[in-house]
């Protein structure tokens, strides 16, 4: 490609612009990035951007996933696991194959490549949704729901699509042999990941230097990934369950220096990758209409319109028919406690969008099949897929805030606010039955153990007010005006930095080192 540094800079400059525009518009950045993407390649004179397929599954999809996995609430996930089971194997199954029919029947699609699209369409992006469900204050509960079954629908799907994905090219199929290639690659792959998850923890274990654990961290994506895929099994499942386990045991493994940075490094990453990838999607479309040469216009849209309508409409299908059906076999109270009504349900079901996974699976359709002739369709399936996220992103994105309020499918964070009291609370208490544990220490001085146990106290009593155990005597007004206090104490200790280093008096590296000591100090006022 000419001019690719040229390409790149535009494409780095609009991800800041758009995301900048986003949140002076409040809106989930995806939206405006698809949008963004789809404007910048229609500008005359904008090179085409044709992505090498492979390239595309194995650059973007590990990291994504495996970040996702780390950082979701593994507890949350084993108390919907049922639920979560059905709609990320279930649901994503259905979909594929009533896809697949509308797609073989209607379009003339082979039977190959009309699973290849269903696979494609059928598993949900969490980007947009979570981002539009948090700042709506849409129930926690709900949002863990949205994450998980995006954790294990996009193996579902994926697993599926690379067995279609092989029948279109070789051109052979068979039920049986494909159903025991996706049982077996979904068993190795989960396998593969927690080999890979327990083996990076044990090197971790041993490491005390940020910058080697950090780089690690950034590579255990593609270590669980591509071994797993080089064997023939999921690879997405492996990426997935190895940072399952990696998250669950981060506490006992990445030590606090490690945990400070690397938040900040992972949290960049996913966004560049999310952003560049929803940029891609809008580059897309000129390559693709091109592809379409020659194709009815109404046909396309028509096509892209029935595609659209099976996956919502089977989606809203299984939500209102499956839990009443597993409702009248389990009667179990355990179960009932766990039941939604109709109102999360249908919330559940909008926040079904499509993105960066659909998208990256298309574009990973092979050019060719093993006879040497283009593979059929591909163009097509492209096009639909970039409809479906369009419809589905920027489409149910926007109206999404809108229903969760119609619905008053909200909570006011109070059971999230009592939970981190409860955390603050039994911090402080382990606190304090420590410095008892310490002041029989013969290297402990009592005015040090009496001074660190005064902050301990003070923040109990401010948590137990804060969650109304005790009559508030002033403690959170007192703490307020020292919070204020201290935020100016720190303001002006950054200030004197800043004029040492102007004027030479100390270098640059020293006045950072010492601005994070005191950004770290004054993150603790909280």
């Amino acid at each position: 490609m000419e001019h690719f540094e040229i390409f790149l800079a535009l494409l780095f400059v609009s991800v800041a612009g758009l995301n900048a525009l986003a949140g002076w518009l409040n809106v989930p950045y995806p939206i405006l990035l698809v949008l963004g993407g789809l404007a910048v390649g229609l500008i005359p004179g904008m090179p085409h951007i044709e992505l090498e397929p492979d390239l595309v599954l194995l650059v973007f999809l590990p990291p994504l996933l495996y970040s996702a996995a780390f950082f979701s609430d593994l507890r949350a996930l084993r108390e919907a696991a049922r639920a979560l089971s059905m709609t990320a194997i279930g649901l994503v199954l259905l979909t594929t194959v009533a896809v697949a029919v509308v797609a073989h029947e209607v379009m003339e699609f082979t039977w190959a490549m009309a699973f290849a699209l269903g696979a494609i369409v059928s598993p949900t992006d969490p980007v947009a949704a979570t981002s539009i469900m948090r700042r709506v204050g849409a129930p926690r509960r709900i949002v863990n729901m949205v994450e998980g079954e995006s954790l294990v629908n996009d193996a579902t799907a994926l697993v599926a699509y690379r067995v279609a994905v092989a029948a279109a090219v070789g051109g052979t199929f068979s039920l049986g042999e494909a159903a025991l290639e996706f049982v077996l690659a979904a068993a190795g792959g989960v396998a593969i990941g927690m080999v890979a998850g327990w083996g990076i923890g044990q090197i971790r274990r041993r490491l005390e230097d940020p910058v080697t654990e950090i780089t690690i961290s950034l590579l255990t994506a593609y270590a669980a990934f591509i071994p797993a895929e080089e064997l023939g099994l999921s690879g997405v499942l492996a990426a997935v369950f190895c940072g399952l386990y990696l998250g669950w045991r981060a506490p006992a493994l990445v030590s606090p220096a490690t945990r400070l940075q690397s938040y900040g490094v992972w949290e960049i990453l996913v966004f560049l990758l999310n952003a560049t990838l929803f940029i891609l999607i809008g580059l897309q479309l000129p390559v693709i209409v091109e592809g379409l040469e020659g194709t009815p216009w109404s046909e396309v849209i028509g096509y892209s319109a029935l595609v659209c309508a099976a996956v919502i409409g089977m989606r809203f299908l299984w939500l209102f028919t499956m839990p009443y059906a597993i409702r009248a076999l389990d009667r179990r109270e355990i179960q009932r406690a766990r039941r939604i009504g109709w109102r999360p349900r249908v919330i559940f079901g909008w926040a079904g969008m499509r993105g960066a996974v659909s998208m990256a699976a298309a574009l990973a359709l092979p050019l060719e099949t093993d006879a040497g002739a283009p593979l059929p369709d591909r163009e097509l399936i492209l096009f639909i897929t970039f409809a479906l996220i369009l419809v589905t992103v920027v489409g149910q994105g926007l109206t999404l805030p809108a229903l969760i309020r119609r619905l008053d499918v909200v909570e006011d964070g109070s059971e999230e606010e009592q939970e981190e009291l409860r955390a603050r609370y039994g911090a402080s208490r382990a606190a304090l039955r420590r410095l008892d544990e310490l002041e029989l220490e013969d290297w402990t001085l009592n005015d040090s153990v009496e001074r660190a146990r005064g902050i301990f106290r003070f923040r109990q009593r401010r948590v137990k007010t804060r969650a109304g155990k005790i009559e508030d005597d002033g403690i959170l007004k007192q703490s307020l005006t020292y919070q204020r206090m201290m935020h100016a104490v720190y303001d002006a200790q950054r200030r004197e930095l800043v004029r040492l280093r102007n004027e030479g008096e100390i270098s640059s590296d020293i006045m950072r080192r010492l601005e994070r000591e005191l950004d770290l100090e004054e993150s603790r006022l909280a």
